[in-house]
């Protein structure tokens, strides 16, 4: 599997590397990954069947966890700081649980381990209800998607994914639909067994206004990762990263101890 990645910063400090979210990719880190670039040597990876990066079956956190440790060692990585947000954070989670030698401190934003029943349904729905091979702008696309996705936002985020054919009309989805519908159930899922523990340093950042936690799940994160705090940026919803970046940046820099700024 060969995964597309995005570097930012000084290639002697320490390696930190981003898991980006569903239906994401690093494009959507390159601001939050730049500013962190001042800190430490960033690496913004595109998980398999999203991005630039190569589709496949299954998309699964094994495979996918698989095709993180693959890309650690052929880039001669052997540990580095680990940053995960949304589906990205669930996969972190497995990384580290499961191959603890792997990972330094571990960021997790906007997500606990835990079954997020029907989440991107709706979505997918509305993606592939539109006539890719008629479709004639991306302001065409922003209108079909916008009854079943009301949020301007969310949309946006979704047309991310849209891009015009090289060998033809129309437009096509560099996301590879197929494979994210037919394991959204594990992906939707939590990545984490029983038994599963990181004893290394973490943090949830969470947003306040954000429909992803609940003050509730806060006390049981403790069972996997029994060294984590949990910080929430208040007036953040699920992408702190985009909507508070200076804030989430600091604190990202603050909790890793600033790679090799000392601050």
């Amino acid at each position: 599997m060969i995964l597309f990645h995005r570097e930012f910063g000084d290639s002697t400090k320490s390696p930190l590397l981003v898991l980006h979210g569903l239906l994401g990719s690093s494009r959507n880190w390159q601001g939050a990954g730049s500013d962190l670039g001042k800190y430490f040597h960033v690496h913004c990876l595109d998980l398999r069947n999203h991005g630039k990066s190569s589709h496949a079956f299954p998309h699964s956190y094994d495979a996918m966890r698989d095709d993180v440790i693959e890309w650690m060692k052929g880039r001669g990585i052997e540990s580095g700081h680990l940053l995960g947000h949304s589906m990205g954070g669930k996969l972190a989670m497995k990384i580290a649980c499961e191959n603890p030698e792997r990972v330094r401190r571990l960021v997790l934003v906007d997500i606990v381990p835990k079954r997020y029943p029907g989440s991107q349904d709706s979505e997918y729905d509305a993606m592939n209800a539109i006539d890719l091979e008629k479709l004639g702008s991306r302001k065409e696309a922003d209108e079909l998607l916008e009854k079943a996705v009301p949020d301007w936002g969310k949309r946006q985020f979704l047309l991310t994914n849209l891009s015009r054919r090289k060998d033809g009309p129309g437009f096509c989805w560099v996301v590879n639909i197929k494979a994210l519908e037919a394991n959204q159930r594990e992906i939707e899922g939590s990545p984490l067994g029983p038994e599963d523990r990181f004893e290394g340093e973490t943090i949830f950042l969470m947003g306040g206004e954000s429909k992803y936690s609940e003050p509730s799940d806060y006390p049981g994160l403790n069972r996997y990762f029994p060294n984590s705090v949990v910080e929430v940026m208040e007036e953040s919803g699920h992408n702190p990263h985009f909507e508070f970046r200076e804030d989430f940046v600091s604190r990202v820099a603050k909790f890793l101890d600033g790679g090799d700024t000392g601050i």
